[in-house]
């Protein structure tokens, strides 16, 4: 299996010409994250891709911190933003870790189909508690494998071994609150949208 860096840079391109699989989940995702921002928000976004998310909610706060693993998908958002002449949005190549040592605290921490994907995902969000102001958000959406698609799990694994498929979690709706809480959250706001893939809308606050 590729490392996950390495996977993304290869899959960056191809990735920003995807159309979003389900428009109408991801306008549903986009509504309910505005009504817990502001115009004095900032936010972190970790795993933010080619940046569409970012750029979409660019004027709805005061300023977004967009990072990725891939330094591909970095240079792709770098080039839309400037583009779409949006200048509170900056984009930085980051892992969890690297965030970790600044000195930084967010008002929200957003991470929208990434959480799966992650090495330790239990750990990330650990690390994202840190990050956030008492109070502070985090507002993620994660595909939980686990409930709607775990047929799936063997087709992965041997995709897995030819290099093209990354690490995946199946994760499942329990386990995903568990691990939320457990980290010192107490969840808000849930949903399921797309239903079709058992995505999970999860605001939850910082104690």
């Amino acid at each position: 299996m590729k490392r996950s860096d390495t996977f993304w840079d290869s899959a960056a391109d191809k990735y920003a010409r995807k159309p979003v699989g389900d428009e109408a989940a991801y306008a549903k995702t986009l509504e309910r994250t505005r009504e817990h921002l502001s115009p004095t928000t900032h936010i972190l976004e970790i795993g933010c891709g080619t940046g569409t998310t970012a750029l979409k909610l660019a004027a709805d706060v005061a300023e977004i911190t967009a990072t990725d693993i891939s330094g591909r998908m970095i240079e792709i958002a770098q080039g839309k933003a400037t583009g779409q002449k949006i200048e509170n949005v900056t984009f930085r190549k980051a892992t969890l870790d690297n965030l970790s040592q600044d000195d930084t605290r967010y008002d929200v921490v957003a991470g929208f189909n990434v959480l799966h994907l992650i090495d330790d995902p239990k750990a990330a969000v650990g690390s994202i508690h840190a990050l956030l102001k008492p109070g502070g958000l985090f507002i993620s959406k994660t595909p939980c494998l686990a409930e709607k698609m775990p047929l799936l799990r063997p087709l992965i694994w041997c995709m897995q071994k030819v290099g093209l498929a990354p690490l995946v979690h199946f994760i499942g709706y329990v386990e995903l609150d568990d691990m939320i809480r457990d980290a010192g959250f107490e969840i808000i706001e849930s949903g399921v949208y797309p239903a079709r893939t058992g995505s999970r809308f999860i605001v939850a606050k910082h104690h």
